[in-house]
Parts: C-alpha cells; structure tokens; sequence
C-alpha cells in the first residue's frame, strides 16, 4: 500500500508559496496538517493538531516536517505510538539556542511547552536535511539531533532555512528522499 504523505508545517502555518504546498499539490493524496487559529504557539495543541490528523489517515504514513514542524514531529513521536513508515525532516529549528533577531514567534514558543528538545532514538527510519547556513539551525547542532534521533542526515550546503525565502520554492530532492523512506521498510 502506497503510504500516505502528511505534511507537518513550521511557523507560519503553510502559505501558497512555501515548496510544502507545493508538494502537497504535486504528490497525489497528501495532506497538510491543518493550521490551528486557537493557542498556535502551544505545543501540546500542535501535537494534538498533528496526532488528530494521523488519526484520519488509514494505512502506512510518511511525515515530512519543516523547521518548528520537525520538533513537533519528534516530540510528538515520544508520545504516541502511531505507526510511522519514515519521516523527512527539512531544517530542524534549534530553540535551544539563542535565535536571530527578527523571529518573535519563535522566540515566543521557547514559553510555550517546546522545551527541551527530545533526544531520544525515532521509532522510525529518518532523514534530517540540512543547510550549512540556516540561521535557525546551526548544521553542527542540527547534526547532534539527527545522530540523537537515529536519523541520517543530508548536508545542502549555504542554502539558508530552506523556505520559501531561499528561492527553493520547487525543491525536487524532496520527492527522491521521500521515494527512499518508502522503501525504508
């Protein structure tokens, strides 16, 4: 059976022009967790938004997380025992760390339930990717979460947040990382 792919966005909530809207509309049958309009910096109303999503899906599923969706993923996947076929998880937003100016809704989160960070091995298989320059993600930090994680990590290059800002509006690696995690099991 052809595994469900469900898209777990960051902050903002999905936007028109973000690649992960674009995916969904490329792959048949994906989903996006919808956007919350009450307690959206709240994390245990992300992880029961993502953990309700899930459950309207039958069959296998693959997660494909970007930024603060990656932590609400994995935290998440501490709490719930859901069979998960594998998951992608584009540039890990570190909230441990000091974070540039400019981001106040993230700087708003750190109160909100979102720390600390989980550490523990993913019940399943995934991939971090990565850009050696993401101001929210510094690569050596995000390489101790994907080792944390069991995860393998895939290293971009200079190629910032991988967001819409970074003009990877139609990122193709996507489909090919997704097309391994399938066959994962």
């Amino acid at each position: 059976m052809k595994p469900t792919v469900l898209i777990v966005p960051g902050l903002p909530d999905d936007a028109e022009d973000r690649w992960q809207t674009l995916l969904a509309n490329k792959i048949e049958d994906a989903v996006i967790v919808p956007p919350l309009h009450e307690d959206p910096l709240w994390l245990a109303a992300r992880v029961a938004s993502l953990n309700a999503a899930i459950g309207t899906l039958g069959g296998p599923v693959l997660l494909v997380a970007h930024g603060a969706g990656v932590m609400i993923a994995v935290h998440w996947s501490q709490h719930h025992d859901r069979e998960i076929q594998g998951a992608l998880l584009i540039a890990p937003t570190d909230l441990e760390s000091p974070l540039p100016a400019g981001y106040p809704q993230l700087e708003a989160i750190r109160d909100n339930g979102w720390l600390p960070i989980p550490r523990r091995k993913l019940r399943f298989p995934a991939i971090v990717v990565a850009s050696t320059n993401d101001p929210l993600g510094p690569i050596e930090q995000v390489e101790k979460y994907a080792r944390a994680w069991g995860a393998r990590i895939v290293a971009l290059g200079p190629v910032g947040h991988l967001d819409a800002a970074t003009a990877l509006r139609e990122w193709k690696r996507t489909e090919t990382l997704l097309q391994e995690l399938s066959g994962a099991r």
